[in-house]
């Protein structure tokens, strides 16, 4: 990757390209470091940490939403405007025959994710200005509580618009995907925690010496983690698929192999992020109510049951990533559609007749690959909840993060050696 980069800065048009993405990047940090007024933000340090539904929030945020700052709610809301939207072409004929009009239809139901992502705005920076009402982070009252209302609440939702804006601007002057890499960099910049880990890890070595074992096997398997990460994201069945040969005029056409290649994570890390979000509203409701243990003591283990580092939360976790991989994938891919679209271009996958016998097989591969990509998934997000709780360090979140950064950092360079084909610059890729 970093060969890339480097053979990247080379070409003129490219590194404009990069420099203009690093300019787009600093300024959504800026956007992240200016505070929203009227709000106390030290109010939100308890709150925050506890495995609710707002850290998974903060975290793609960069931290953002624990500091209330102009950009604290990131590009959460375009990222669930484009989930819903895809769904519903799913369900929706008009979306469905949208999708299928070509570069026209895309632009029409881009401009629909976009309407959507505001509304999504407007509702979460409503409720998230009763989340700092009820927390007390707010000083004013009276008739002075409806403009802070106003102010507060409109900073939120232009502040989301701005961050898409900016994300879309690096889709079209920059390089890679505007808004990855802006989760990227959120992500980034809060590994700042990593420093919080190693104290943690200091402090209880002072008393227990068995911690100073514990700092290089977290580096370890830090390391291995990213190695198999990297590894199972670039994996890939390959279906062998072989071309007739057929006379066009004069000319013979065909008799070629070929093949169809179906990644193991075909579905990325949206299962991940969609089942941390349901599995988190236990949680979050939770810290809402404020239970008391000795008056409520069912419903405070239920709530402690389903917490960040309860046993249920971890089950539940993976069976969602499970559930929801199988869904993205079976949205994305029609075994009916591929083996249609073989026979009408006289390819055969070898041992197998077109039609039926064809998609048959495919989805039975489609089966078995995406049970392993939803396992590797599951491990990758479920071991460091699991290794936070024994050994009480604050790596519940790293299993997402990571998944978020080696993704996105592989699309990047993978865009950049695309661009690079693209203008016939085939030796830096040598």
């Amino acid at each position: 990757m970093f060969e890339t980069f480097r053979n990247a800065w080379k070409v003129e048009e490219l590194r404009k390209r990069i420099l203009y993405t690093l300019l787009i990047l600093v300024i959504f940090r800026l956007g992240c470091a200016v505070p929203v007024p009227y709000v106390d933000a030290s109010v939100l340090d308890a709150w925050f940490g506890t495995g609710n539904m707002l850290d998974y929030l903060n975290m793609m945020s960069g931290s953002a939403l624990s500091q209330c700052t102009l950009f604290a709610l990131g590009v959460s809301p375009y990222i669930n405007s484009s989930i819903i939207i895809q769904l519903l072409t799913v369900a929706i004929p008009a979306l469905e025959r949208l999708s299928k009009e070509g570069e026209e239809g895309r632009r029409k139901l881009t401009r629909i994710t976009k309407y959507a992502s505001g509304g999504i705005a407007l509702g979460m920076s409503i409720g998230y200005y009763f989340v700092l009402r009820n927390l007390g982070a707010l000083s004013v009252t009276g008739w002075q509580a409806w403009f802070v209302a106003v102010v507060i609440i409109l900073c939120f939702t232009a502040g989301a618009q701005l961050a898409t804006f900016l994300g879309e601007q690096v889709d079209s002057k920059g390089i890679g995907n505007g808004v990855s890499l802006l989760i990227f960099t959120g992500i980034i910049a809060n590994w700042s925690n990593v420093v919080t880990a190693v104290n943690s890890i200091l402090t209880k070595a002072a008393t227990q010496p068995l911690y100073y074992l514990a700092f290089p096997g977290v580096i370890i398997l830090a390391l291995a983690a990213v190695v198999f990460v990297v590894i199972l994201t670039n994996a890939e069945r390959r279906l062998p698929v072989q071309y007739a040969k057929r006379v066009v005029g004069r000319k013979m056409y065909g008799g070629q192999s070929s093949h169809i290649p179906i990644k193991v994570n075909m579905s990325g890390v949206m299962p991940v992020i969609f089942a941390s979000a349901l599995c988190s509203i236990p949680g979050t409701i939770g810290g809402f109510i404020n239970l008391d243990a000795a008056a409520h003591p069912y419903w405070t283990a239920f709530f402690n049951f389903f917490s960040a580092r309860g046993w249920g939360y971890m089950v539940f976790y993976l069976l969602l990533i499970i559930g929801f991989n199988y869904f993205y994938v079976a949205i994305q891919y029609n075994p009916v559609e591929i083996a249609n679209n073989l026979r009408q271009n006289n390819g055969a996958i070898p041992g197998y007749r077109p039609g039926k016998p064809t998609s048959d097989f495919i989805t039975k591969v489609l089966g078995k690959i995406t049970l392993v990509g939803a396992l590797f998934l599951g491990v990758v997000a479920v071991l460091p909840i699991l290794l936070g709780n024994v050994s009480g360090l604050p790596i519940q979140l790293g299993g997402t993060s990571l998944l978020i950064v080696v993704g996105v950092a592989l699309d990047t360079s993978r865009s950049m050696e695309s661009f690079m084909v693209m203008r016939h610059h085939k030796g830096f890729l040598q």
